[in-house]
């Protein structure tokens, strides 16, 4: 598809068919297949990590390998899988040797990241490391500094809650970190409920009084006899 088709996609499937053979940054020649995301297309809660490792590389899917193992695994601990979130990456195609992703392969993707909020309008929004939390804030605060503490945050078009949080690799063999990401994972709950839109009021309506009978017709009057 071509720029304008792109931009046109109205539906998150049309979108990640059109993405498919995205070459807007130098990654595309190295990649195996764009790593789209995955998930619940009307989830109200959205991951966003770094970028796609080797084994995302190979299978199409975010969050594969032991990170996303630990994540699925955190998922768990609040009731929730990987079908009732959608999980995506700041860069759709992985960098050479799982280096860090530089400002230009960010800038060239970061349309794509916008859009799939638009189209799946979570509420919320929990980033995964400094990177997604970084281009997602628009400020230039690191993890350590603002993990666990959600904030308003418009991202794209979408006015969303942002959640920082670690990302579960820097968690794999650091149980103090380990235990971080748990206690921050532990008030994901309250934000959904918290961003919850309003059950519709109900209305009572009135219940109409039973109709008055209707008067008696005034009985005939008997006239005397003159006579």
């Amino acid at each position: 598809m071509g720029a304008a088709e792109v931009a046109g996609a109205e539906s998150l499937a049309d979108y990640a068919a059109a993405t498919a053979g995205c070459t807007r940054c130098r990654l595309a020649e190295g990649r195996t297949q764009v790593v789209f995301g995955s998930g619940d297309p009307n989830a109200d809660l959205l991951f966003v990590g770094e970028a796609p490792g080797f084994h995302e590389d190979k299978q199409g899917v975010p969050f594969v390998g032991q990170a996303g193992k630990l994540l699925e695994r955190l998922l768990a601990g609040i009731g929730l899988d990987r079908s009732r979130v959608y999980i995506a990456n700041v860069l759709m195609c992985r960098p050479p040797g799982n280096r860090d992703p530089q400002p230009d392969e960010i800038e060239a993707c970061e349309a794509h990241l916008f859009r799939k909020l638009e189209l799946i309008e979570p509420r919320v929004v929990a980033t995964l490391g400094n990177f997604a939390t970084k281009l997602l804030s628009g400020k230039p605060h690191g993890i350590t500094r603002v993990h666990g503490t959600p904030q308003d945050a418009t991202v794209g078009s979408r006015r969303v809650t942002l959640y920082p949080l670690f990302h579960p690799a820097a968690a794999l063999y650091t149980p103090r970190m380990l235990q971080t990401l748990e206690e921050d994972f532990a008030r994901i709950p309250a934000l959904l409920e918290r961003d919850a839109p309003a059950p519709a009021p109900v209305i009572t309506l009135p219940v109409a009084a039973p109709a008055a009978p209707a008067p008696a017709p005034p009985a005939p009057v008997e006239q005397l006899g003159l006579f």
